[in-house]
């Protein structure tokens, strides 16, 4: 007899404007790369205001949740925006907690933009 599909988890990562965004569902290896993706469209393409994403509706999180924060925070100082984490889920501060990363991810932290050159 066939096992049963597991059925996939989801992420969602939700633009609510004047910016604010909602990150939705699971933040896991099963999710990274649409998240990453998903993010990297939102910070390239949301204009220049900083970025609060509320993190409170994630449903499950693991060290790969980490590292997509973790690229957001980079991507979004390399276009000059400044990004903050809020409600982040225990599993992804105990890994920052961990890795000596946490103080960038700290609830209410705003990491500071890149000073930009002029070109």
């Amino acid at each position: 007899m066939p096992l049963p599909e597991a059925t996939q988890a989801a992420v969602e990562i939700v633009d609510l404007r004047t910016g604010q965004v909602e990150v939705r569902g699971a933040l896991t290896f099963a999710t990274a790369k649409n998240a990453r993706a998903a993010g990297r469209r939102l910070i390239e393409m949301s204009g220049d205001a900083p970025l609060e994403m509320d993190c409170s509706k994630v449903t499950e999180a693991d060290s790969a949740g980490l590292a997509v924060l973790l690229d957001w925070l980079a991507l979004a100082k390399r276009h000059g925006r400044s990004i903050c984490f809020k409600a982040l889920p225990a599993p992804i501060r105990a890994v920052a907690q961990l890795s000596n990363v946490d103080t960038l991810l700290n609830p209410g932290l705003t990491i500071k933009p890149a000073v930009r050159l002029a070109e």
